[in-house]
């Protein structure tokens, strides 16, 4: 057993003093306010871990690339990284970006990862790609979901590009083959789980999406790129006469299980079908904005009742608070209203929902009816035992009441991280350790 306290923590929705965090097995067992300090102390105001649903972990190489552009000439870029990776280089690359998710108060990874074979389409032996992603989780300190992903066409009935071959495992049942062997080599670690992931109504056939879902084991949660741009809908409609989230539902894809990610393009009827089905949307805002995708029906999503969550994608940046302050800005950009989703709601959208898009509970949940309530937010128990100090003595959150933090509060504000019960300390060669690694797939010397 751990335990931890607090001088400052969020429970219950308000910052409640002199917390004691007591965890089994990484997960918390009590939570106790107002009782004596303990050696295992530390400084500032404690709160959940943050969840990120969605990254391309090798996407950090793209920091700061292309002006000018649109998404489908980014994608050409990314498929030019993407061909450089090996399982040294990938290893290296995730080891540093996981540390640089930690460090910023991610305690959970959602890892959506096609990069399977050799550059020819050519298995590696042993999973090597899959491994080193997983090891250098582990390795980082933060709890991954293995999203392994189905790639296996170029768009609706087209083979795969050269740029693509290393996605694909030649149909749904190799890819099934694939994954099921994969579950069953994976380190026995509590911080890996293993995940599925769908890429999208372009790559994936609407009957390939139904042979998926019903080989998977029952609540193994399942990831889907879905109406990230105009162009997808358009091929989906000229294609199959649906929507790309119609096309899911008639798959039987759409479930408590299930994580959309994007969905920024959305008819009224998808958003129905999404809330109905308890459906997780995956909201990845600086990535959005970065590759001009648009801006999501936030505010529509939320009267819905629809859980959402924050991935990095593409990692633009890497902080939990500058998603969750741009959903809400843009949410208000978009409505010209402000309180579009509340501080309430964003805690829950950057932790818990986050936390379940990945790590589905045993049962299926009972149909969410309403917005997140007062007292929903914070530390809990029964929830991981991941938890993130931000330290409130910074000028940029002098006078700003903590429950807020999500509107202000940046990851340069996060000084302690502490996942499945364990405090990560921080690894001070993470930069260093970036640049050289995208030094060398960039062809240049460190």
């Amino acid at each position: 057993m751990n335990e931890w306290f607090f001088p400052k923590a969020l429970v219950k929705g308000q910052i409640a003093h002199n917390v004691r965090v007591e965890s089994q097995d990484g997960i918390i067992t009590a939570v106790t306010t107002d009782t004596k300090p303990h050696r295992h102390t530390f400084n500032g105001i404690a709160v959940p871990g943050f969840a990120n649903t969605h990254s391309h972990v090798f996407h950090r190489g793209l920091r700061g690339a292309g002006e000018g552009e649109d998404f489908w000439s980014w994608r050409t870029e990314m498929y030019r990284l993407a061909n450089r990776l090996n399982p040294d280089s990938y290893y290296r690359l995730a080891r540093a970006a996981f540390a640089e998710m930690v460090a910023a108060g991610y305690t959970s990874v959602g890892e959506f990862h096609y990069v399977h074979h050799r550059p020819d389409g050519t298995p590696y032996r042993d999973h090597a790609m899959e491994l080193a992603l997983v090891n250098a989780a582990i390795d980082a300190g933060i709890r991954i979901t293995v999203l392994d992903t189905c790639y296996l066409h170029a768009g609706p009935g087209a083979p795969l590009d050269a740029d693509q071959a290393r996605f694909g495992d030649g149909s749904v049942e190799g890819w099934l083959e694939r994954w099921h062997a994969l579950r069953n080599a994976l380190p026995d670690s509590p911080l890996a789980t293993m995940g599925a992931a769908l890429h999208s109504v372009r790559a994936v056939s609407p009957d390939e999406m139904a042979t998926a879902v019903s080989e998977l084991p029952e609540r193994v949660p399942i990831h889907i790129h879905v109406s990230e741009q105009p162009r997808e809908n358009a091929e989906c409609l000229a294609a199959h006469g649906l929507t790309p989230t119609a096309v899911l539902a008639r798959a039987g894809v759409l479930s408590d299980r299930t994580t959309v990610v994007h969905a920024t393009h959305l008819s009224d009827e998808d958003i129905a079908m999404i809330a109905a089905s308890n459906t997780v949307v995956s909201l990845c805002p600086t990535t959005e904005a970065d590759l001009g995708d648009g801006i999501a029906r936030i505010g529509d999503l939320q009267e819905a009742g629809v859980r959402m969550a924050i991935g990095t994608d593409e990692d633009v940046v890497t902080d939990p608070f500058a998603e969750l302050r741009m959903l809400e800005s843009t949410a208000r950009l978009a409505t010209g209203t402000r309180g579009v989703v509340g501080c309430e709601a964003l805690w829950k959208i950057g932790t818990r929902n986050g936390v379940e898009s990945l790590r589905p509970a045993a049962e299926p949940l009972p149909r969410q009816t309403s917005t997140p309530g007062p007292g929903s937010a914070g530390l809990a128990t029964g929830d991981p035992a991941d938890i993130v100090v931000v330290e409130p003595s910074s000028a940029r959150l002098a006078g700003v009441d903590p429950t807020r933090w999500p509107l202000v509060a940046t990851a340069n504000d996060v000084t302690a991280t502490i996942v499945a019960g364990e405090w990560n300390r921080r690894d001070a060669t993470v930069g260093e350790d970036l640049r050289h690694v995208l030094d060398s797939l960039r062809g240049r010397d460190s």
